[in-house]
């Protein structure tokens, strides 16, 4: 690829966050956003798919398979893979998810 000016701006912009999040406090703080981003996520999606009630088993369906997917990259993948940011944040979003159903769970039954 050419070295544009673009290009050269992308990667010192890549390799500032890098060094940014090499940082281990500013790691767990961007892990702890994906957990608090998941628990959101569970508590709209299960509001916007109670609405209609007709799209709850295609919903529901489609998340534990993204849950399966997600376990089965983090907990079956090489250790590069495990430790990469994407994919410890897309676990964290998966167990905020997850627990944010529960607690929708344990709202509905009360």
């Amino acid at each position: 690829m050419q070295n544009t000016r673009l290009n050269t701006l992308v990667d010192n912009f890549a390799e500032g966050l890098g060094g940014w999040l090499r940082n281990p406090w500013r790691r767990l703080s961007v892990l702890i956003i994906s957990l608090l981003l998941g628990n959101f996520l569970a508590s709209a999606l299960s509001t916007v798919a109670g609405q209609k009630a007709e799209l709850d088993i295609v919903i529901a369906g489609i998340l534990v398979a993204l849950s399966e997917l997600v376990s089965r990259i983090n907990y079956g993948g090489s250790p590069e893979t495990r430790r990469s940011l994407l994919v410890q944040n897309l676990n964290a979003l998966k167990i905020g998810m997850v627990y944010g159903f529960f607690v929708e769970a344990f709202k509905l039954g009360s």
